[in-house]
């Protein structure tokens, strides 16, 4: 157990400030963003350090993983590396595996495939806490064996190609239990990330059917899942209503006030008695904030988020502020004033709005002095949300409060994601993925896995 020092005074402005930011993801790589412009000269003479700790080298921007998985874009633009973006910042690529901010330190483990991990101790003086969320998960039998992930590019990706093989398998067998089997796709989980994947490959393989003589849109099952009475829980309850109507139209059997009981032998269990065959099982049931935030000193609420004024000052326990210590995005339980008081929902609007003030709040604290601006709170905006339910369709908040569907959502849907995307490189290539995308019929050929290639005297030549 390290040696513990005692408790850290205030800055010393003749020393270099040391600024650690703990995640990569939305909030983190905005936040850093932002510092780094406001800090560039500081930055270039030595007097500030920023570092990021980060296991992955980019950021995944999630809201475009159901396009991705849908064909629509190329999979390496839905990432930005964070060394190309954080010119000034120091990046580590390693998991950061406790933080004791009353001695502000934080400790993390470099370490590469397949080797032993390398703890590195890093000192700090401020620290900007975004590790962001995990998926979380049920303890439901077979769900490890069965179920798939959508939080990563990959996954995304395997998932494409898995759907793809499904309707090449259904094509080519002549064992009805195992065809009708292949054809079943069941997502468990009604936000955005469930409805807005289940939407495009749906209307993905509706296209892609078009190339297999013995399959016919109407043989394809699609399950959706939802503990709740309602669907996008974020949204208001009419649009939620609009989009479930939109995919009981296109023939998707949603589930409400239902629950996945067992996975086990690909034999779906629900809590409504019913069971029927599938070999597609998607879990998208949410979030839960990330353990790391279990290995620090920082005060946690019930859900097991750090406790935030809407300063995005971390709430110590007297009820003050905590000195040198902030939050934002997923990981932060912000006030949400909308929610009375709740906190505020994890998505990607909430994140970079945080990032951005938090952002501004530290460069305020950092000035110093009785003429320094005060502190601003968190006031976000009205929910602007959106998720798109296939090409030319989308359900859509809009900043004044009023709901677009169809096509115009899906125009604003694209270009709101479009222009938060951090980077303006990847900005131009989702751009022209889907330009192309709209002047090309859909490809619809899988990408098979390395594993599954035929072996040398079977390959052509």
């Amino acid at each position: 157990m390290p040696g513990r020092r005692r408790a850290p005074g205030p800055i010393d402005r003749r020393c270099a400030i040391r600024i650690l930011i703990v995640g990569g993801g939305c909030a983190g790589m905005s936040a850093a963003l932002h510092l780094q412009r406001g800090l560039r000269e500081r930055l270039r003479r030595g007097e500030v350090h920023l570092t990021v700790v980060e296991p992955q080298a980019y950021l995944t921007y999630h809201p475009l993983l159901a396009e991705v998985a849908a064909g629509s874009i190329d999979p390496r633009h839905v990432v930005v590396p964070l060394r190309r973006e954080l010119t000034e910042c120091k990046v580590l690529t390693a998991r950061i595996t406790r933080i004791e901010h009353a001695t502000r330190r934080a400790w993390a483990d470099a370490a590469g495939p397949g080797e032993p991990p390398a703890p590195v101790e890093l000192d700090y003086d401020v620290l900007v806490l975004a590790p962001g969320a995990v998926s979380r998960t049920a303890p439901v039998p077979g769900l490890a064996e069965q179920g798939r992930g959508f939080s990563t590019v990959g996954e995304a990706v395997g998932l494409r190609n898995h759907v793809l093989e499904q309707l090449d398998l259904a094509a080519t067998t002549r064992d009805p239990a195992l065809r009708q089997a292949a054809l079943t796709f069941v997502f468990v989980g009604g936000g955005y990330a469930g409805v807005g994947a289940l939407a495009e490959l749906e209307d993905m393989a509706r296209y892609a059917v078009r190339g297999h003589h013995n399959i016919t849109p109407e043989d394809l099952r699609w399950v959706l899942v939802e503990a709740t009475d309602r669907i996008l829980a974020e949204e208001s309850p009419e649009l939620a209503d609009h989009t479930l109507a939109q995919l009981r139209d296109r023939s998707v059997d949603v589930r409400l006030r239902t629950t996945l009981e067992s996975a086990v032998g690909g034999v779906m269990a629900l809590s409504d008695g019913s069971r029927f065959a599938a070999r597609t099982l998607v879990w998208t049931a949410g979030v839960r904030p990330h353990p790391l935030l279990r290995d620090t000193d920082l005060p946690l609420d019930t859900a097991g988020r750090v406790r935030c004024l809407p300063t995005l000052q971390v709430l110590g326990p007297d009820g003050r502020a905590l000195p040198g210590a902030w939050a934002a995005g997923d990981c932060a339980a912000v006030p949400d004033p909308h929610a009375d008081g709740a906190p505020c929902a994890p998505n990607a609007q909430h994140a970079f709005a945080q990032a951005e003030l938090l952002a501004a709040n530290v460069l305020v604290a950092l000035e110093g002095g009785p003429h320094a601006p005060a502190i601003t709170e968190y006031r976000p905006g009205a929910p602007v949300c959106s998720t798109s339910l296939g090409l030319g369709r989308a359900v859509a908040h809009t900043r004044r409060g009023g709901r677009l569907t169809g096509r115009r959502a899906w125009w604003l849907h694209r270009a709101r994601h479009l222009r938060r995307l951090p980077s303006g490189e990847r900005r131009v290539r989702v751009l022209m993925d889907w330009a192309l995308a709209g002047l090309f019929a859909r490809e619809v050929v899988p990408i098979g896995r390395p594993e599954q290639s035929a072996p040398a005297d079977e390959r052509p030549v």
